[in-house]
């Protein structure tokens, strides 16, 4: 029985290893890289006085189905998507970057299980886009509201705002120290080429950093009060930027820097360590 066992998880950890894990992972990491684009094109469409609004991922593809080739690009993008959702999740029950065991591998495990639930739901929603050119799921208000209702509910949006609050502060930290260089294959890189991806990387988690930190605020702020038209999500952050002092500025730099960590991400899906 042991022997089975053992030879069943060896089996489970060669097909986690495998090349075809590999290429849904830098597929998903291009498709990451392609939402990042759209939204910062329209955050900075906004700061530059054009017409529109800003938008997060789910926001960007609703606006995709409306284009007459929006379903072959939503078709493509949810590829993308749970290509990026697959290699997280045999990152994290296989443990494909060995992170190991312990209290801090587990952790990042963990975190790589979630990841993938995202981006599961990211690719069911342009699938349901990409059928019945309906908009899928609801705003952050409306959902905020029914948790809020739950047993307990405003501790938990209390814990997702800390969350959010926590992931901001780990892209500033990680754009500041450059952390995020160890996943490259730096090896493999031209000079010109890592040059600029240092660069898109510092300005790239900087921004994500700013942006999911006011995410988190604004829904700590909607637990304590128990008022959820105070949640907002990427889209919402990025409005309350242009609306404060040198507003379009701030906008404009924030969405400029979400442009550079989708450059950021295209330059993953080839050089990362997967």
């Amino acid at each position: 029985m042991a022997t089975t066992a053992s030879r069943v998880e060896a089996r489970a950890r060669s097909a986690g290893r495998s090349r075809w894990v590999e290429r849904a992972g830098r597929i998903g990491l291009g498709a990451k890289g392609v939402s990042y684009a759209l939204i910062g094109v329209l955050a900075l469409q906004v700061a530059i006085g054009h017409r529109g609004r800003t938008s997060d991922r789910q926001g960007v593809l609703r606006q995709l189905s409306t284009e007459s080739w929006g379903p072959y690009a939503l078709g493509a993008l949810a590829i993308g998507f749970a290509g990026y959702a697959l290699w997280r999740f045999v990152d994290a029950t296989l443990d494909r970057q060995g992170e190991g065991a312990d209290a801090g591998g587990l952790a990042k495990r963990a975190k790589a299980f979630g990841v993938g639930v995202i981006y599961v739901g990211s690719a069911a929603a342009a699938v349901s886009l990409m059928l019945s050119d309906k908009a899928a799921g609801g705003n952050e208000k409306q959902e905020t509201a029914r948790v809020l209702d739950w047993p307990a509910g405003r501790w938990l949006v209390l814990a997702v705002a800390a969350g959010f609050v926590g992931a901001g502060l780990y892209n500033l930290y990680r754009g500041v120290a450059r952390r995020f260089r160890e996943r490259l294959e730096r090896g493999r890189m031209h000079g010109q080429v890592e040059r600029w991806t240092i660069a898109s990387g510092v300005t790239g988690h900087l921004a994500r950093g700013v942006v999911f930190g006011l995410v988190g605020v604004f829904l700590g702020k909607a637990a304590i009060e128990y008022d959820p038209d105070e949640a907002i999500g990427i889209d919402g952050a990025l409005a309350k930027l242009v609306h404060q002092p040198a507003g379009p500025f701030l906008l404009g730099a924030v969405a400029a820097g979400l442009v550079a960590y989708a450059l950021y991400c295209l330059v993953e899906a080839r050089y990362r360590r997967i």
